[in-house]
């Protein structure tokens, strides 16, 4: 008995080994010549991300940083976006899917394990192979077994494969942190949008007030002979000018609670909120330098990143399709003639081999899916090139204007506070009986351009504070741990 089994052991490893070989010597005829990735990655100093740029020990942004505006209102609207905005649920929904994605292809890599059971009533014919009293009758037969396989990745392509989903579930992972950081960013720059403009109404009315007392005066001065018709007719005419900017103003409040609503998944939300006033809300000191970590903090530059290593493990996939597959198949079970007879002794059947898979004439498919996957490598490594390229234009544009609108509002401070003395001056030489009222309010006129031009500016500083934000990364963090192989 120990004979037979030693016997019938020879011949099995004799088999795997000779398998082995032949695949061994099989894959060495694969063709891969000529076919390659061409596109190589940026080098990050040469984009003024050496260290010299920027420290990167400097403090990142804060993952909640519309909080240090200090406005409760637009901390609630931005937790409700991040709560209920669709395209944030449809980042998160891709998410899944890809990590959905990987599952699949890390059960390649394990043993498999299946189990069938087959029930027939056959007419065996009478004129094959099977003897009388088989043959021209009616039988029941059955099967019950369980199959096993397990492909034993020689050439990494399962491995690969595995790789390569991994790769896209981290750059989907980026790509969800990247929508919450846009996401936020515009629900900031909308509020602000909000509170400027509800503060030009304030100016415009006052406009408008001042505009309809010149007219009265310009009216008396009128009818005392004192002025021509020419000049009530330009001052009848600046009326319809300052309601008509009264009126795009309101327009403008209108759809910009339309957009905020829409930003958090709450059409009306938007429509209750009391109107925010810029000089409520504090600004964000930021960094005036480029960071030399700049690549590490911008969710998008490591979706980009992640895109081109799955790329290159799809290569290292499609390489792995020209060597064979190499698997240990097992089965056992039952099978009879007649259900009866199925779970009896001598029912009982098993086997267990290698099976090779190679292919061999295959039209030239394996090099053209080599040549497509190489071409998306090169495509992934270009578009990282173009995302980083961009990134440095984003934060430096937004450097610039930072501090170009700093030195903006100096100026236009020296001249408000001009344009505020020569007011006062007027009102005083008004009630010293030096004046007429008229030059008071020609005063005016240059004080509430100058507050028009203030608001505009401390606007656009705040929303140029939330751009260099966003344009820093948002707060986000990559994820540094290794993904569980």
């Amino acid at each position: 008995m120990k004979n037979n089994k030693k016997s019938g052991a020879a011949p099995l490893r004799a088999l795997k080994l000779g398998t082995l070989v032949l695949a061994l010597g099989l894959s060495a005829c694969a063709d891969m010549t000529g076919i390659a990735p061409q596109s190589t990655l940026r080098d990050p100093a040469a984009l003024g991300l050496a260290a010299g740029a920027g420290s990167a020990a400097e403090p990142g942004v804060s993952a909640e940083w519309w909080h240090e505006f200090g406005d409760e209102q637009l901390n609630g609207l931005i937790a409700q976006a991040l709560a209920s905005s669709p395209s944030l649920k449809l980042a998160q929904a891709r998410l899944a899917r890809a990590q959905s994605v990987t599952e699949v292809a890390r059960a390649a890599t394990r043993p498999q394990l299946g189990g069938e059971v087959d029930l027939t009533r056959q007419l065996f014919t009478a004129n094959y192979i099977y003897p009388p009293p088989l043959g021209g009758e009616i039988l029941n037969s059955g099967t019950a077994q369980l199959n096993a396989s397990w492909e034993l990745d020689f050439f990494g392509k399962n491995r690969a494969a595995l790789d390569a989903t991994l790769g896209t579930a981290k750059a989907a992972d980026a790509d969800a942190q990247a929508a919450r950081v846009l996401l936020a960013s515009q629900v900031a720059r909308s509020y602000f949008q909000l509170a400027r403009l509800n503060d030009q109404l304030a100016v415009a009315r006052r406009t408008l007030a001042q505009r309809e007392e010149t007219l009265a005066l310009v009216h008396d001065r009128f009818n005392a002979g004192l002025d021509t018709k020419l000049e009530l007719r330009q001052s009848e005419g600046s009326l319809p000018d300052a309601r008509q900017q009264i009126e795009a103003l309101q327009e403008q409040v209108a759809l910009t609670r339309n957009a905020l609503g829409a930003l958090v998944g709450q059409p009306n939300a938007a429509q209750a909120l009391i109107p925010p006033s810029l000089s409520a809300i504090k600004s964000i000191a930021t960094t005036p330098v480029i960071p030399a970590d700049l690549l590490g903090r911008r969710a998008d530059i490591v979706a980009a990143r992640w895109r081109v290593e799955a790329s290159t493990k799809d290569v290292a996939n499609a390489k792995a399709q020209f060597y064979p597959n190499i698997n240990l198949v097992a089965f056992a079970g039952f099978s009879s003639l007649g259900f009866g007879q199925l779970f009896k002794s001598g029912s009982e059947q098993w086997g267990v081999g290698p099976a090779l898979r190679l292919p061999i004439f295959e039209g030239g498919r394996l090099r053209a899916n080599l040549r497509g996957k190489s071409a998306d490598q090169d495509a992934a490594v270009e578009s990282y090139n173009a995302t980083v390229i961009d990134a440095v234009r984003d934060v430096a544009d937004q450097v610039a204007s930072s501090q170009s609108i700093a030195r903006q509002q100096t100026e236009q401070r020296a001249a408000q506070a001009a344009a505020e003395s020569a007011y006062e001056i007027a009102v005083q030489r008004y009630k010293a009986g030096l004046g007429n009222y008229l030059n008071v309010l020609t005063a005016e006129t240059s004080v509430l351009g100058q507050r028009r031009l203030a608001v505009d500016l401390s606007a656009r500083s705040l929303d140029t504070q939330v751009a260099l934000i966003r344009a820093l990364g948002g707060g986000y963090q990559a994820d540094t741990t290794t993904a569980q192989k």
